[in-house]
């Protein structure tokens, strides 16, 4: 999808692997381009989509997104466990725009709900929730599955 402003939302693919290491690495996220590339692979095999926003170069955002079923509703949930947009890129309405292609990619998949996590510490993304018509519910608890070696 291209936006008359010249913004291309398109789809990840393998050869993005170094674009994602140089927008994560913008972001405060370090991550090296081999693992990008296996992480960006294993991803598109999943439920879900990963979609990059782009100006005629490398990526200047990104939203993965997840589809899951519960007991509790008729459709799955679409879930963004990643909204990244490049520091100097922001408040220009790219965040806007990859929720809404995402949605749409969501609803394709016959989802019902789209959900989004944020830290509650990142008053940015929190505020843009708020924005973009989301709606605070709950709280999140997480564990480990693997124990941590001995400690020393």
């Amino acid at each position: 999808m291209k936006s008359r402003y010249g913004l291309e939302i398109r789809a990840a693919a393998n050869t993005d692997a170094q674009g994602l290491c140089d927008l994560l690495i913008a972001a405060g996220h370090g991550i090296s381009p081999p693992v990008s590339a296996e992480r960006l692979d294993a991803l598109r095999q999943g439920p879900g989509t990963m979609l990059f926003a782009a100006e005629g170069g490398p990526p200047i955002g990104l939203i993965l997104l997840h589809w899951y079923r519960t007991l509790e509703a008729d459709q799955p949930i679409a879930q963004i466990t990643t909204l990244l947009v490049a520091p100097t890129e922001r408040r220009r309405g790219i965040g806007r725009l990859l929720v809404k292609t995402a949605a749409q990619a969501a609803r394709v998949a016959g989802c019902g709900m789209l959900e989004l996590l944020a830290a509650p510490d990142d008053q940015g993304l929190l505020d843009f929730c708020s924005a973009s018509g989301f709606t605070a519910v709950g709280r999140r608890f997480v564990r480990p599955l693997r124990k941590k070696g001995p400690s020393t």
